[in-house]
């Protein structure tokens, strides 16, 4: 059974098909022939506006666990012998300050409906049993139902085309760079703790899971998205491009909002 059949996710589809159909009619006299491209930059804008709320949780939950880094120290050292009483005190904690090592994921758990739809609609013929129009439009001449490696091992991969991907995923691996360098050090490290029971208890290693391998992995996002830009259509790739910057600067923008470091620096040490 094809996926885009299911029937909640083939009316997200049509939503977004009408959504983009309509933003490429409005954009045209601006745009032109990169109307339907231009459609798929403002959506996700629009999407990612709608979802600042999640990224405003997301950076209090940082400094949330930032702020408990010393707790958690506290009581990875005190209960290191027993692990099961560990892992409750600590989910103890993270419950009363309303804090999960998981929130980093929420912005991306958020936008992967919005990203299947974008990603439906320009590799299905038909939506809502009528000719997929969207097909038809390209970005200075690259398709956008077409991806990097499909062109490629296809043969039809042209210049413009290879310099319409090149360029966008060095966008992407540039805000990837950037990210790393302006937020992780931000991110609250879990200190590891050897479990009981092990044969050197002098050796550390995790009794919880780790927040500061979580971080790391998150991290690297923006690089992964950077690989899976040349295997999805083009016009997902705008999405991911955009989404990707639009991240870093709310970041940043919240960061400073928030006095992220100005609140870390009074955090005292472990």
């Amino acid at each position: 059974m094809n996926i885009y059949e299911f029937p909640p996710i083939e009316l997200l589809v049509n939503a977004a098909y009408w959504v983009v159909t309509w933003l490429t009619t409005l954009l045209e006299p601006l745009a032109g022939t990169a109307s339907a491209a231009l459609a798929i930059v403002v959506l996700t804008i629009i999407v990612r506006a709608v979802l600042i709320p999640v990224g405003l949780s997301q950076v209090r939950a940082g400094i949330t666990r930032k702020r408990l880094a010393p707790k958690i120290t506290e009581l990875q050292t005190r209960y290191k012998k027993t692990p099961e009483l560990m892992q409750q005190k600590m989910m103890e904690l993270y419950k009363e300050e309303k804090a999960s090592p998981m929130a980093g994921c929420l912005p991306v758990l958020a936008q992967m409906p919005v990203l299947m739809a974008v990603y439906g609609i320009f590799i299905q013929s038909t939506i809502g049993g009528h000719a997929n129009d969207l097909l038809n439009h390209s970005l200075l001449g690259a398709p956008l139902n077409a991806g990097f490696v499909g062109l490629l091992t296809g043969g039809n991969l042209s210049v413009v085309s290879a310099a319409v991907f090149g360029v966008i995923v060095i966008i992407i691996a540039v805000v990837a760079a950037l990210s790393r360098h302006l937020l992780t050090p931000d991110m609250p490290q879990t200190p590891p703790v050897r479990a009981s029971g092990s044969q050197n208890s002098t050796t550390e290693g995790p009794a919880m899971p780790d927040l500061s391998g979580v971080t790391r992995v998150l991290s690297f996002m923006p690089f992964m998205t950077a690989v899976i830009a040349l295997f999805v259509p083009l016009a997902a790739t705008l999405y991911l491009m955009t989404t990707t910057a639009w991240t870093l600067t709310e970041r940043l923008v919240l960061n400073r909002v928030l006095k992220v470091h100005e609140q870390e620096e009074a955090v005292p040490a472990a």
